[in-house]
């Protein structure tokens, strides 16, 4: 199975790093966040990549040792992992996430099923489960839900006002979109034009019975800020709980 990674955000978000490096190539532990999602789907035995590139594309271009043309996609394995098999496409500099993947859609239609996820984002979701899972329920699509840590600490506070006790930022008890979806092919009828994934795709999907969540209660974390950066170094350091590879 082909795993789409959607590598074209502008990381706005990043301060000045976001400017000269995109999201996917922003490092944790000396190597690119996509280094590490792509190994924790080729852990799985999942090697064959599709990278849907964007903003600061030509960096992660030559990050693969690619000068290939903009308006064509080249196919080739990783020097160090000679396993991976990685394309990598040019798919707009603004262009919306399920755009994205529609301008690949002719690659996609030879597949039965397919990964997608985001670049910025690593978990430890088992992906042979959530896939079974998919294959499991029959329907069209699969989208990984994880609960989000709060971004502030909470206080706990008594009847009679008062504070008892401290959380500091954690887990909600609601469920959010993490990526990591498993599609049939025929998700690929609904991806016309230039259309946002998350909203009038998924949404059709999610209105015909044809969507299903994949709880994962496990580790999931973004690359969203600038701080999200030191605090994925932090986890390198301590043990990252997302490297399920050797």
């Amino acid at each position: 199975m082909k795993t789409v990674i959607l590598c074209g955000g502008r990381g706005t978000r990043l301060n000045e790093l976001g400017k000269v490096v995109p999201k996917a190539l922003v490092e944790i532990g000396g190597q690119p966040i996509i280094w590490h999602l792509m190994h924790l789907y080729a852990a799985h035995g999942f090697s064959d990549f599709h990278l849907c590139l964007g903003h600061l594309g030509h960096k992660i271009r030559e990050y693969f040792g690619s000068s290939e043309s903009v308006e064509d996609h080249v196919s080739f394995p990783v020097a160090e992992e000679t396993n991976w098999n990685v394309s990598l496409f040019d798919t707009g500099e603004d262009t919306n996430t399920g755009g994205r993947i529609a301008k690949i859609a002719d690659v996609l239609k030879a597949e039965e099923r397919f990964f997608v996820t985001y670049g910025d984002g690593l978990a430890d979701v088992d992906i042979e489960t959530l896939l079974a899972f998919h294959k499991k329920h029959g329907k069209l699509a699969t989208m990984t839900t994880v609960h989000p840590r709060s971004p502030f600490g909470l206080v706990e506070i008594g009847e009679d006002g008062a504070v008892t006790s401290f959380r500091e930022k954690p887990r909600l008890d609601v469920w959010i979109n993490g990526g990591f979806f498993v599609f049939e092919r025929n998700v690929l009828d609904l991806l016309g034009g230039d259309p946002v994934l998350e909203e009038g795709p998924l949404e059709t999907l999610a209105a015909e019975g044809e969507l299903m969540a994949y709880r994962h209660t496990g580790f999931w974390k973004c690359m969203d800020t600038y701080k999200d950066s030191l605090e994925f170094n932090s986890l390198w350091e301590g043990g990252a709980p997302w490297k399920v590879w050797k």
